[in-house]
């Protein structure tokens, strides 16, 4: 696939693609925008021409425009390779090995078949007076949203597509991949209004139908089942329409049926997406993640709704997301219902949503009766639980508060009672948080030690004595290690020792061009000298983290010896990072 890559980043110019997304503007030999990851209003986003690589400043995000597509579009690399080689016009299939070039080539046939199907079904709800009611009048759907989510009707006739796709020279093999036929052969939806499942970049892998006549023998929905294309796991439904809108408003509203995401673009609320037809996952959140880390859930405020909110809770926390929960009024039971009462409705409730603990802890209030000694223990061990799934402590601190004035208990009993249970049945949700872009800015200052000191030979000198391992992550290592042993010119290229660094390097050296270009040496040079000395020292407070954990263990182990080696070398440690802050 590398060649691929470099075939399709040949054929298009980085500024075309990211100029689909954002307005960019002259700066010198590069281009400059308003970041689309943050809501910033100086413009601190570039883009390099001649180094094909782009850095936002406000999120610390950067690499070549796959890594931008990736970003803006919330699809995994091998997605953003397939857009942008639709883009460029280049083939994949001829870069893959015969089984992978067989696998691409079917999933281009499979969706070649599935976009003709909604082709077909649009063309058979305008010949089909008794859906046009049912679409236009019961559902009261615009023309405008049937035609931007390409809403059809799938006839009742048992193999209507069957014999349109054969005509196309599709056989009954390709449509049972499609997902489009039953075990019969036959057609899997008919009778139904239908609404295509696109991925993130909008093409068809799938279908929704709706009955339009109620039979009680028949479900009211039939989606596509689990196909080449189609994971129902992983499928984000209306991510495509929703993306820019989510990435305006700095959150997404997860809902639980398509009919609702398609009610709220009608009205012109487009942030809203849904997993319909399955339990939320990681992978889910994960699409979102990409266009912002704030996400409300409108889910039932029944029992299967509080066990969804439940289980979303620890996996947001792993994605790194800010969950909270938006309550329907009475009146509706769903959002399409309140968009029909007053569409200002659902938009007070969205933006009225509370987070995801403090709306659990009053349903779990509303259900028992906290007078009770029973209905307190009720309460307590679900809240607790619960909190248990939080993984910073001052955050379960507050909850334990919350949980007390419920309650009427003490927060010492709720933090006995936590610390003696549910540590089994809680492990599971035990995830470490990927704090991306938290972890990316706090080491945002060892990125710009490198790029001023890699366009200032005389900043070189400085590392000869320096510990790259203080540096984190391999690439910045690789970066000072090269300064300290090939110093004493300016870098305007990835130097032949760092090429496997490649995408990294060129991002130093915009950021190095944006930030630092306009500095005199001398400035340059102190500031090296400044960033050298943060690194230092940020580094050797960690060492003594580490000693000081190390002393504590082994005084507890009674090693009086081994207390002693690391007490003094603590001492040390102490009286250097002293030093270096004077």
């Amino acid at each position: 696939m590398q060649d691929a890559k470099e075939e399709v980043r040949a054929r298009l110019n980085i500024e075309d693609v990211i100029g689909d997304y954002v307005q960019l503007k002259r700066a010198g030999r590069n281009f400059k925008g308003t970041s689309p990851f943050t809501s910033e209003k100086t413009p601190s986003f570039y883009v390099s021409p001649d180094k094909h690589i782009w850095h936002d400043f406000s999120s610390n995000k950067g690499g070549d425009v796959f890594a931008f597509v990736m970003e803006v579009e919330g699809i995994d690399f091998r997605a953003a390779l397939e857009h942008l080689a639709r883009k460029a016009g280049v083939d994949l299939s001829i870069y893959d090995s015969k089984g992978n070039q067989e696998i691409a080539r079917l999933k281009k046939r499979l969706l070649t078949a599935l976009d003709l199907a909604a082709n077909y079904y649009q063309q058979s709800l305008i010949k089909n007076q008794h859906a046009l009611e049912y679409v236009f009048k019961k559902r009261s759907l615009s023309k405008q949203i049937v035609q931007d989510f390409r809403i059809g009707y799938a006839p009742t006739s048992g193999d209507a597509l069957v014999q349109f796709m054969a005509k196309k020279g599709f056989t009954a093999h390709e449509l049972t991949q499609a997902g489009l036929t039953n075990r019969f052969g036959g057609d899997l939806f008919r009778g139904r209004m239908t609404v295509p499942l696109m991925d993130g970049t909008g093409q068809v892998i799938g279908f929704t139908g709706r009955i339009i006549v109620d039979d009680p023998n028949a479900p009211k929905y039939l989606n596509t089942p689990q196909t080449l294309l189609y994971d129902k796991g992983r499928h984000v439904f209306g991510l495509s329409q929703a993306k820019e809108a989510i990435r305006a408003n700095d959150y997404a509203v997860i809902v639980e049926g398509n009919l609702d995401v398609i009610s709220s673009h009608q009205v012109d609320i487009s942030q809203v997406v849904a997993t319909a037809g399955t339990a939320m996952t990681e992978n889910h959140l994960r699409a979102l993640v990409r266009l912002s880390n704030h996400v409300r859930l409108a889910f039932d405020g029944d029992k299967a709704g509080l066990a969804a909110t439940e289980r979303a809770i620890p996996i947001a926390q792993s994605v790194g997301i800010d969950l909270t929960i938006v309550s329907m009024p009475e009146s509706a039971k769903d959002p399409d219902e309140l968009i029909k009462q007053d569409p200002k409705l659902w938009l007070q409730a969205i933006e009225a949503s509370e987070p995801a603990v403090d709306w659990l802890l009053r349903q779990y209030s509303l259900r028992e009766d906290l007078k009770a000694a029973a209905g307190k223990r009720r309460f307590t061990t679900a809240a607790l639980d619960v909190v248990r799934m939080l993984q910073d402590s001052v955050e379960q601190e507050h909850y334990i508060a919350k949980i007390a004035e419920y309650s009427d208990s003490s927060t010492e009993a709720l933090k006995e009672k936590m610390s003696s249970g549910g540590e089994n049945s809680q492990k599971v949700y035990r995830k470490s948080a990927q704090q991306f872009e938290t972890v990316q800015n706090s080491l945002s200052y060892q990125d710009n030690l490198l790029a001023v000191a890699l366009i200032d030979g005389a900043t070189h000198d400085l590392f000869r004595q320096f510990d790259p391992s203080a540096l984190v992550g391999e690439e910045r290592q690789a970066v000072a290690r090269y300064l300290a042993d090939n110093g004493g010119k300016s870098v305007k290229d990835t130097p032949e020792q760092l090429q496997d660094y490649d995408i990294y390097v060129k991002i130093l050296l915009l950021k190095a061009d944006a930030r630092y270009a306009d500095w005199n040496d001398q400035d340059r040079y102190f500031e090296t000298a400044r960033l050298l000395r943060q690194v230092t020292n940020e580094n050797k407070k960690k060492q003594k983290d580490i000693l000081t954990n190390e002393l504590r263990d082994a005084e507890t182990l009674g090693d009086d010896v081994l207390a002693n080696e690391i007490r003094a070398k603590l001492n040390k440690l102490i009286k250097e990072i002293q030093s270096g802050q004077r």
